[in-house]
């Protein structure tokens, strides 16, 4: 349900804490004057049939004695009690609970039948065992925590209580504050997802900080995250990042994709900024919540002591963060400004004896230098200079927080000298931190933020070739071993079926008897130097266990003894075990290339993956891999190969020349193509996979399906991430003239510009119900790139010319029940008949989505739109709360 009536949870006007009590150290008390010491403005109603007052106030024996309906109900009473009381709430007209009480689990049915008792009304539990929920805004303090957090923007969501109440007691020592705090406790109801849809619209709040031990549904979470990762800065720290021990796995792939490496992909792909420790999280949140998002962050150093920037450029580093190279135009600044005993580079150390005037003017070059997006300054106490002057120096130059319009921050080094200096930096907007390794830190918050912006705002659309015959084909092929009862591909079948999707593969030839060994070897032996003979078994999975493959073959006739010599060796190792045939294909010999491995396997989390590295006989040893969710596009997969260390050697080195990094991206991409179109694939490999300059080749490969799922229709539903929805493409004629009408891409994007120099100014106002001439890159990407699980975007496309004659948009609620859109179409092409097609797309996919109503904010002087929406059956009214606009309303069937 996400965000129905949680509301009343959030923004209540009254509340019932149902197992309020006289007895002091009580959970039940100690929730209650929490509540009221808390100063809550509202309604409290204490309820506890054992009691006539709690701490002076009237308490009332049951539900429906309560002077009034409780927006918000705390429930701190025995397990058995609490599926009844919800029931009474419920029946009662409150929306929404916090369910203190633990005990409530599978096993004792308890859950279930408070879920039950809940459901009927759309009642939300938020818990249960939870220590509470804080609204420090509202001044409601709706737990048992040992104190009340002070307000402030950032809010926390902890699936930990004693977590969420060490932040807070970290917090306010450290001057952090809070918008909101929810303890999730068992998450029977309200989960991550839920708080994340809230949290995201919600103007108290500037950035979300998370504390995660699981992710119950991971398609609404990722869907959540990165809705709200497209507002403002999520921050998430979840324990567990060692090595899933490996599941008895037919694949490599299935060893090497730990839990935790795919929980990284993951948040990366919503977005997410993930922390190592309790110390990170809320420096990252008040770091990045400060600053805009930035393309990159390069950083360049201003210092008084060089070992002070060798510290942060160490730390900087190591964490994947980017050194800015000044210009020569800043450094030949620099030189009239600055001693010549200056460092000449970045970091830009202007000697222990600077004075402020010397700060001032180094920052001021590093603010100019176009190669610079992130400055920090460093000061080290000497006897020459003073820390407090050079403080007030940068606070003076500093502007909330930024140079030049680049994020500032600051290390004053010390404590007793550089108390003072920190003080006065803080109070001028400017972060601070105490070491060059905590601010190098702070710098490189900025830039992974930046990398996960980039991958947040990528969608990739649906693969550009028409890949119908190769679907068509590994559909018959996976048949064909389903029909059978197998999981477990033959090699050749395997290599077929990625073949189909764009990843060379050798030619094969299979044999049942040796003699057909010789005969096949002899036909590759034609074009070929060497052979490879391998067992053919549909139960053996790794052929080299078994001494299954025999390389360097150079006659017939040692490819006969050698399908001979395979057949010996796995009698004596597992006699029971049945050959059936040899696969004999031409040996691949490129010196040059490098062994990579291409995987796909199913996490418990989140469904299929997609596994990249260093391949060869030992991959797990190496260990060199990388891991990214389907669907990718080609920044993506780019992305991936650039995550392993084999990826530096791809791009070339010494008299090595570069891998075809095209092709390796498009078997990347080939494999995710493959994953969204077959819901029964269950894990791949592809090992090796030979890559260099002259392209790409897979030697071996293994597939394992599930033979229950062949019939289930693309895309799979399984995929964290909704891809493309290429069924939805349709032409259109009108008035003679041809378009195309399809979900929108990313790469449309380069369309926007001169669509919208063909709109007139009264159409956009019209459109965006106010004048509006700029349209930054950031909102047309915005506008382009997709979490198709929520908004769905159809261009109208002029078949001739291939240029955008208008869109039709619809974006959700995160309940997926009611959907607003809009229309834009080119000012020169209306009245063709464009608007009323994309319209009827857009209640056609409204309709297969089960989206159960579609609404429009309309201007009441648009007449046009106004008439349109009566003859497709939408009713009219106008709007509630803004004067000049009417809601357009259809229910969907």
């Amino acid at each position: 349900m996400t965000i129905r009536n949680l509301e009343y949870a959030v923004s209540p006007k009254s509340v019932a804490v149902i197992g309020a009590t006289e007895r002091v150290g009580s959970v039940g008390r100690v929730v209650f004057d929490n509540i009221v010491s808390g100063g809550f403005e509202g309604e409290i109603w204490p309820l506890n049939p054992k009691h006539s007052q709690v701490a002076g106030r009237r308490c009332y024996a049951k539900v429906a004695d309560l002077p009034g309906i409780p927006d918000l109900a705390v429930i701190v009473t025995p397990p058995d009690t609490v599926p009844g009381i919800v029931r009474e709430l419920a029946d009662n007209g409150t929306r929404a609970a916090v369910v203190i009480t633990a005990g409530l689990n599978h096993e004792n049915g308890l859950r279930q039948a408070m879920l039950d008792a809940a459901k009927p009304s759309l009642m939300r539990i938020i818990g249960p065992n939870t220590v509470g929920l804080m609204i420090p805004p509202a001044k409601l303090n709706a737990s048992f925590a040992h104190m009340a957090a002070r307000p402030g923007n950032i809010a926390l969501i902890s699936q930990s209580g004693a977590i969420a109440t060490s932040l807070i007691d970290w917090a306010a020592e450290n001057n952090v504050g809070f918008s909101r705090i929810t303890s999730l406790g068992d998450m029977a109801d309200v989960d991550v997802g839920d708080c994340l849809d809230m949290l995201a619209g919600d103007f108290h709040t500037r950035a979300i900080v998370m504390y995660l031990e699981t992710i119950p549904d991971p398609r609404k979470f990722m869907s959540a995250a990165r809705a709200a990762a497209r507002l403002k800065p999520v921050i998430a720290i979840k324990p567990g990042r060692h090595e899933q021990a490996a599941r008895a796995a037919a694949t490599h792939t299935g060893a090497l994709s730990g839990a935790d490496r795919v929980v990284d992909a993951a948040l990366r792909r919503a977005g997410v900024l993930r922390v190592n420790d309790l110390a990170e999280l809320f420096d990252a949140a008040e770091t990045i919540a400060r600053y805009s998002p930035l393309e990159r962050a390069r950083v360049g150093i201003v210092t008084n002591g060089g070992g002070a920037g060798v510290l942060a450029v160490d730390k900087l580093i190591g964490r994947g963060g980017e050194l800015a190279a000044l210009l020569p135009s800043t450094i030949e600044r620099l030189n009239r400004m600055l001693p010549p005993t200056w460092s000449h580079a970045n970091p830009i150390d202007i000697v222990g004896d600077a004075a402020p005037e010397r700060y001032g003017a180094a920052l001021e070059a590093l603010a100019a230098d176009p190669g610079t997006d992130v400055i920090l300054v460093m000061n080290c106490p000497t006897g020459l200079g003073s820390s407090p002057d050079a403080a007030r120096k940068v606070a003076e130059l500093g502007e909330e927080g930024e140079i030049g319009g680049k994020p500032l921050l600051a290390c004053w080094l010390g404590e007793h000298t550089a108390r003072q200096g920190r003080d006065t930096l803080t109070e001028a907007g400017i972060a601070s931190f105490d070491t060059p390794e905590d601010a190098a830190i702070a710098a490189s918050y900025l830039s992974e933020w930046s990398r996960a912006q980039r991958a947040l705002l990528r969608t990739p659309s649906s693969w550009k070739e028409d890949q119908a015959d190769g679907k068509a084909s590994v559909d018959a092929i996976f048949r064909q071993a389903a029909g059978e009862g197998r999981r477990m591909l033959t090699e050749p079948e395997a290599k077929a079926a990625i073949a189909a999707y764009g990843i060379p593969v050798p030619r094969t030839i299979v044999a049942g008897s040796f003699p057909e060994v010789a005969q096949a070897a002899g036909e590759l032996l034609e074009s070929s130097e060497r052979v490879v003979v391998k067992l053919l078994s549909k139960v053996v999975s790794h052929k080299s266990d078994v001494g299954g493959v025999v390389l360097d073959i150079a006659t017939a006739e040692e490819a006969g003894e050698a399908a001979r010599l395979i057949e010996a060796r796995l009698r004596s190792q597992a006699p029971e075990t049945k050959v059936d045939g040899y696969a004999v294909q031409a040996m691949i010999v490129r010196k040059h290339a490098q062994e990579l491995i291409l995987g796909m396997n199913l996490d418990p989390m989140f469904g299929p993956i997609i596994l990249f590295g260093a391949g060869g006989t030992a991959v797990e040893v190496l260990n060199d891999t990388a891991i990214a969710l389907p669907p990718l596009d080609d920044v993506l997969a780019g992305d991936v190969i650039d995550a392993t260390r084999i990826g530096r050697l791809l791009a070339g080195y010494r008299d090595q020349k570069p891998a075809n990094r095209a092709l390796i991206i498009a078997a990347l991409n080939g494999l995710s193509q493959m994953i969204v179109d077959f819901p029964c694939l269950v894990s791949l490999d592809i090992n090796p996979l030979l890559a260099d300059g002259e392209g790409v080749i897979a030697l071996d490969a293994r597939i394992e399906i599930d033979p229950r799922r062949v019939d289930e229709p693309a895309p799979n539903p399984a995929l964290a991430i909704r891809p493309y929805p290429s069924g939805w493409g349709r032409d259109l004629v009108s008035d003679g003239m041809s378009f195309h009408v399809r979900p929108i891409m990313p790469a449309d994007v380069a369309l926007y510009p001169a669509f919208l120099a063909k709109i007139s100014p009264d159409d956009l106002r019209l459109r965006f119900l106010s004048p509006r001439r700029n349209f930054p890159d950031q909102m047309l990407k915005r506008l382009t790139q997709l979490d198709y699980d929520r908004d769905i975007a159809f261009v109208v496309i002029e078949k001739d010319t291939g240029v955008l004659a208008g869109i039709g948009r619809l974006s959700c609620d995160p309940d997926h029940r009611t959907g607003e859109y809009a229309l834009l179409v080119r000012s020169d092409l209306q009245g063709h008949g464009l608007g009323w097609g994309l319209l009827k797309q857009v209640i056609d996919y409204a309709r297969a989505e089960h989206i159960s109503r579609i609404e429009g904010i309309i201007l009441n002087e648009n007449r046009k739109m106004l008439t349109m929406c009566r003859e497709f059956g939408f009713s009219i009214g106008y709007h509630p709360g803004e004067p000049g606009l009417s809601v357009a309303t259809l229910e969907v069937s």
